[in-house]
């Protein structure tokens, strides 16, 4: 019988790496994950719209970085850098309201996506703004799958969405796809993400996977 399992945690190592990279003593492990899981669900919230494609977190005995990928960096820099320097303070208080250790040396690092069309989490967003926006949801998911498609190096796409589509009195889930999508081939690249898509009628999960290809030899930087 076949097990299902989540794309990304699939290919750790082989082709992925950690969004929280560090070592830490048993004593402090537990408030360490605590603390990444809590942050990064905060700064979901709260960077929502500004196009995000994943957070990553590394620390070390005294800095703390985090990675911020998103294809919109101009939204979060704000002028003259005033939209990162808030966001680092915000992080900070947070993190003084979790009760986590202040590291000495904090940076923050907002990085540009250069495809966002190739994103499964630039994509997932695209869809649910659509959605919440009341558009048709037929036409939404046929308008992205085809701009994934036309994106560079992309091989295949799938969205799934479940939920009261169209404001149906049963839910039911509607499925696009378009070219391959090996979930098994431990060397396919593939990207995924899940949404949701708050409506006044009740919530719509969406769930996207993006097949960029086979990747040989030396392990891809994400």
């Amino acid at each position: 019988m076949s097990k299902i399992v989540h794309p990304y945690a699939h290919r750790l190592i082989i082709l992925r790496d950690w969004k929280s990279r560090w070592f830490a003593d048993p004593k402090k492990y537990v408030t360490y994950l605590k603390g990444d899981v809590l942050i990064r669900q905060y700064l979901e919230k709260k960077l929502r719209g500004m196009y995000i494609s994943s957070i990553e977190i590394e620390r070390s005995r005294k800095a703390t970085r985090f990675i911020i990928r998103t294809s919109r960096p101009g939204l979060l820099i704000g002028r003259s850098g005033e939209g990162a320097t808030k966001l680092k303070e915000d992080i900070l208080k947070k993190m003084d309201k979790l009760k986590l250790a202040k590291p000495e040396d904090f940076k923050l690092e907002i990085v540009e996506v250069s495809n966002p069309e190739a994103d499964a989490a630039i994509v997932a967003y695209m869809i649910a703004e659509g959605l919440e926006k009341r558009m048709p949801y037929r036409r939404v998911i046929k308008t992205i799958i085809e701009k994934v498609m036309t994106a560079r190096g992309v091989e295949g796409a799938r969205i799934v969405l479940g939920g009261r589509l169209g404001g149906a009195d049963i839910a039911r889930t509607e499925e696009i796809k378009r070219g391959s999508i090996p979930l098994q081939t431990f060397r396919a690249d593939i990207d995924f993400k899940r949404e949701r898509a708050t409506l006044s009628y009740g919530v719509v999960g969406i769930k996207v996977w993006i097949y960029r290809g086979k990747i040989f030899g030396k392990k891809q930087e994400v």
